[in-house]
Parts: C-alpha cells; sequence; structure tokens
C-alpha cells in the first residue's frame, strides 16, 4: 500500500483545499500544460479541465494527495487516448484523499483511470469507455481502484473493458452506486476486497454483469462482507471477448451475477432477468479447472444469502461449462445454480435463498462428477443475520466537492 494518511490529517487537507484553482485552457499545448498541472500540483489543488475534446497520446499521472481533477460535464470534457504512444494507463492516480469527476476517458492503450494504493478515492460522473466496440485489444479495465481505501464510485458509466468495466480490488470500505457498466467483459467486480456495497446499478450487455470474486495468487486475500442490492442486472448476452488466460474468460456468456470463493455476502432487493446462462451463479475456485499453488487461499463459497430479488427469464441459451451440462442443470437453467463443493467434512455452507418469488434451483453436484443435482429449492431456506451497511470513514470521500 501507498503513502496512507492518517485520517485527521485528510480531514485538514479537506478544510483547505481551496489553496488552488488551476484552469486549464483549450489548445494545441493543453496536454502538456495538463501533466504539468498534475507533476505541480500541491495538496488541496483543483485542476478544471475546460469543456472540449482533447487528444492525448501518453499516459497521465498524478502523485500528490488530496488534489481534485473536474471537467466540465462527463460528455463535455473528453480525453481521447486514440492515438496514445507511451504509457498504458490514460490517468495513473496513487495520491490520497483524490478526486475526479465530470469528464470521459476513452480508447486507452490499457486501463482507462487506475488508483493504486490510495485512502479516500471519488469518482463521480466519470464516463470510460472504448468507443470500437467490445473487442479482445480493449483495455482491461475501465475504472480500477486497487489496493484503496475508503472507496466510493458513483453516477458513473463504463462501457467495452476487455476485463471489467468497474472493477475494486484488494481494497476495503468501499460503495459503488448509481452506476452503469454495459458492454464489458464484467460489467462491476468486486475481487479479494473487504466490505463492499453495491448498490443501484445497472450492468446489461456486458458478459456477466457483476461479479464477487476471492482469487489465489495475490498479495491480498480474504474477500467478504459485500452487499449486493436494488440493482438492475439484466439481458447480460455478450459473447466472452476477454484474453484467453484471463479468469473472467471463463465467464459464461449470459451470467447476471456470479459469486466465487468468497463468503459473507447479502444479495437482495435486486432485479434480475433475461441472463441466458443464469441469473445467479454460485462457484468454487476448484470448478473452474484452474491450478491452485497458493497455499493462503480458501477456494470455497459460504455463507452466502440471497433474498427478496425479483429474477425472472433466462437460462434459455447456456454458454461454457453450463452448455457442457444441459442435461444436469435442466432447461431452461434454473434462476440460482450452485455447484455444490464444500470445504472438506462440511455438511453445510450456509447456502440461504429466501422470498426470491418462483426463481428455481440446481446444486449441480461439481464436487461428485455432476452425478447427483439437486433441485430442491427448499432444502436452502434459511436466512442469515444481515449485513451492516459500509461506511467510508473520510468524510471527503463521501461528500461533493466543495465549490469555490
Amino acid at each position: 500500500m501507498n503513502r496512507v494518511l492518517p485520517l485527521f490529517g485528510i480531514a485538514l487537507l479537506a478544510l483547505t483545499s481551496c489553496a488552488k484553482k488551476d484552469e486549464l485552457a483549450a489548445g494545441p499545448d493543453f496536454p502538456k500544460k495538463l501533466q504539468e498541472a498534475l507533476i505541480t500540483a500541491k495538496p488541496g489543488a483543483v485542476i478544471q479541465i475546460p469543456e472540449g475534446r482533447f487528444d492525448l497520446d501518453r499516459e497521465l499521472s498524478l502523485t500528490t494527495d488530496s488534489v481534485t481533477i473536474r471537467g466540465q460535464g462527463m460528455d463535455k470534457t473528453v480525453l481521447s487516448f486514440k492515438n496514445q504512444k507511451s504509457g498504458s494507463a490514460g490517468l495513473l492516480a496513487t495520491g490520497n484523499a483524490f478526486t475526479i469527476e465530470d469528464m470521459t476517458i476513452e480508447d486507452t492503450k490499457g486501463d482507462a483511470l487506475k488508483i493504486n494504493g490510495a485512502n479516500g478515492v471519488t469518482i463521480r460522473k466519470v464516463k470510460t469507455q472504448w468507443t470500437g466496440g467490445p473487442k479482445e485489444t480493449n483495455g482491461s479495465y475501465g475504472i480500477y481502484p486497487v489496493q484503496c481505501k475508503n472507496v466510493l464510485i458513483e453516477d458513473s458509466v463504463a462501457i467495452g473493458a476487455s476485463d471489467a468495466g468497474i472493477y475494486v480490488g484488494q481494497s476495503r470500505q468501499i460503495i459503488v452506486r448509481r452506476n452503469r457498466a454495459e458492454f464489458n467483459v464484467a460489467g462491476i467486480e468486486i475481487e479479494n476486497s473487504i466490505n463492499a456495497d453495491v448498490e443501484n446499478n445497472t450492468a446489461t450487455n456486458n458478459t456477466g454483469g457483476l461479479l464477487v470474486f476471492n482469487l489465489p495468487d495475490l498479495p491480498v486475500q480474504g474477500g467478504s462482507f459485500t452487499r449486493v442490492f436494488d440493482n438492475q442486472v439484466f439481458a447480460n448476452n455478450t459473447d466472452n471477448f476477454a484474453p484467453k488466460g484471463n479468469i473472467v474468460a471463463k465467464v459464461p456468456t449470459g451470467t447476471g451475477i456470479m459469486v466465487m470463493s468468497t463468503h459473507d455476502i447479502e444479495i437482495f432487493k435486486n432485479n434480475l432477468k433475461d441472463n441466458e446462462t443464469s441469473n445467479v451463479s454460485l462457484v468454487s475456485y476448484l470448478t473452474t479447472g484452474n491450478p491452485l499453488k497458493d497455499p493462503k487461499y480458501d477456494p470455497f463459497v459460504e455463507s452466502i444469502w440471497i433474498h427478496d430479488n425479483s429474477i425472472t427469464g433466462g437460462g434459455h441459451k447456456p454458454a461454457g461449462r453450463a452448455a457442457d451440462l444441459a442435461q444436469v442443470l435442466g432447461s431452461p437453467v434454473p434462476s440460482i445454480i450452485y455447484d455444490g463443493v464444500m470445504r472438506p467434512k462440511s455438511t453445510d455452507a450456509k447456502i440461504c435463498i429466501s422470498h426470491n418469488g418462483d426463481a428455481t434451483f440446481v446444486d449441480y453436484d461439481a464436487a461428485g462428477g455432476f452425478k447427483h443435482p439437486k433441485h430442491d429449492i427448499a432444502s436452502h431456506a434459511c436466512e442469515l443475520h444481515a449485513l451492516e451497511a459500509v461506511k467510508i470513514d473520510n468524510a471527503k470521500a463521501g461528500q461533493p466537492t466543495a465549490k469555490m
């Protein structure tokens, strides 16, 4: 983790955020002036980017704490990296108490917006997109905080990422709300992270709408305690265009919500509809067929409560492994599918399913070679303790940027 300020230090920086406001002007030297403003920014700086479309050919970077980068609107300020010659990301930020808002970053060679190791991240009304449609050559991630604390992503849009449109990895204290993810491989992904609320988002036309994963061979393990609620997750049926070898390349086209190898997850009050492989899928990493060499990794999915969702349609055109298991899964594929892989000597993984209308279910017995699938949803009619709402401890990350 990079430099992490104590919370009182972040608050002090927030109070002095009117120290300097850089208002950049459009012109042929704009790219140079923008990078200079980022390099020379002092804590509390507000870098204003004017309305217009700006072509940049190299990665931008910011290392200073407590900086705001502000455009004039998601569709009014556009940073295009279509002719990028150096670097891979569009913008790489590592400073604490970082805010970016009201702009679009598009057609980057690699990740569009990456924030690494920051305490206090606000991403508001930012669009990341690749304008050529779903392609393997698109950048991996749109909005991409990794190894961060106190992360807020709201009212933003992610389109066309070859891995995940909105991805929060190896982080904690996360709120992802009121965003739209479309035509990505994974629309929204929470990976190896602790304490996340994913709420009121729309995920459609992705390969997989919303993923909550814990993966091996990463510095931060133990992803858990995620609430997924009040989301619209429908018609995520775009063919998987991830580069071969990526874990998301194994996500079946037509996946609504997928939970892999994590625990204490609550999925409720979502509208899931017309995801043609499965609306909800629970799976152990052991079922992927990938080798597992990380001794610290826990591959099992446990303590999942799926309740009070509207789940309709879908399951009519399964893809990937689900297509191979059509006879086991049934037709259409049930609303909620579970591989049934449990911890050795365990008899109950605490998979609870309640109050989801006419939703159907199958435990397809991956551990037993798919020989004894179970369709009895009543055997999972239990309830778990509701998870607590996530609180972001950095006041700056949870409030609109002050006007000056």
